[in-house]
């Protein structure tokens, strides 16, 4: 197993007003990985990455990062975290190059031209090096502020939302820019509301919702343990009742007798198998069908059935 650099325990935070942000959040996470933390807008994502990062002081609970204590050695361990926040924090009226060199001189790094240039060109920047952030797109300062967080060189990489309000082909631009980052050693943990990015890139997922984390699992154990395959099956002539043969599937009459509904099988493709089985058997009982639209679970199906079909 792969060796945990952060170890959260017990993490509460309470605001004033009683308002419990963070409940008893337990949380390991391990080297190397791309692990995205998934939840409603109010689950907490942004509380818990700001108690890590020192902007959010907890109510109780322990957080070791790199075997620091943050509570008695934050600024050791800070010095190793980068954080890409939600929201565009910076200079407007500064440049480029000059916004991500003062990030590398906050935590005590000596300037490095070379170094600034490499972060500018892996996020495609260099040619705006030179321009007011004012000056940039959405989606270019939004890559400002990641070049910002890996100036310190990093080993723990905080993305809250990084893509939000970027277009898709933006999108997925920057998703290649974050597998890069995880290939180049970093740690990365990602919260996001697009579960496509989860899917596409998490070697991890944990569910948070209402300060409380739901589950975490390696995505393809998950997709596995709670992902269904379902198909609707339009049968030429309706039926009153479902032979005692076809009964044994997973499945039930609709639409007044003219549609099967079929839930079954997991994440590993089973259900589908399922569903061949009984179309033979439909076939086999002389009932005749005109139509089958069939559909596996998805990351975000998942997502919705654990915290609701309004958080999707």
């Amino acid at each position: 197993m792969a060796d945990t650099i952060l170890s959260i325990e017990g993490l509460t935070k309470v605001y004033s007003g009683g308002v419990k942000a963070l409940d008893n959040v337990d949380l390991d996470i391990r080297k190397g990985e791309i692990f995205a933390l998934l939840g409603p807008n109010g689950a907490g994502k942004t509380t818990l990455i700001g108690a890590v990062c020192g902007l959010v002081r907890p109510t109780a609970g322990t957080m070791h990062v790199f075997g620091h204590d943050l509570s008695r050695d934050w600024r050791s361990a800070r010095a190793r975290i980068g954080l890409v926040p939600q929201e565009l924090s910076t200079d407007m009226f500064e440049t480029v190059e000059n916004a991500v060199a003062y990030s590398r001189g906050l935590f005590g790094h000596p300037p490095d031209k070379a170094r600034i240039e490499d972060i500018l060109s892996s996020l495609s920047l260099l040619d705006k090096r030179k321009s007011q952030i004012r000056e940039l797109s959405g989606g270019m300062k939004r890559r400002v502020l990641i070049a910002k967080a890996l100036a310190h060189e990093p080993d723990l990489l905080f993305l809250d939302e990084p893509t939000a309000g970027v277009d898709v082909e933006l999108r997925k631009d920057m998703w290649e820019q974050i597998s890069a980052l995880r290939e180049r050693g970093v740690t990365i943990i990602l919260t996001t509301h697009y579960i496509e990015e989860a899917e596409e890139m998490a070697d991890r997922v944990g569910i948070i919702r209402g300060g409380q984390i739901l589950m975490v699992d390696e995505k393809a154990a998950m997709m596995k343990r709670l992902g269904r395959t379902e198909a609707v099956i339009k049968l030429a002539e309706p039926l009153s009742a479902l032979p005692d043969v076809i009964a044994a599937f997973p499945i039930e009459l609709q639409s007044d007798g003219t549609e099967i509904r079929f839930l079954g099988g997991d994440g590993t493709g089973a259900g589908r198998e399922q569903v061949a089985a009984l179309t033979k058997a439909l076939i086999q009982s002389d009932i005749d069908y005109v139509g089958i639209d069939i559909h596996d679970s998805s990351l975000e199906d998942i997502f919705v059935s654990l915290v609701g079909r309004e958080a999707a």
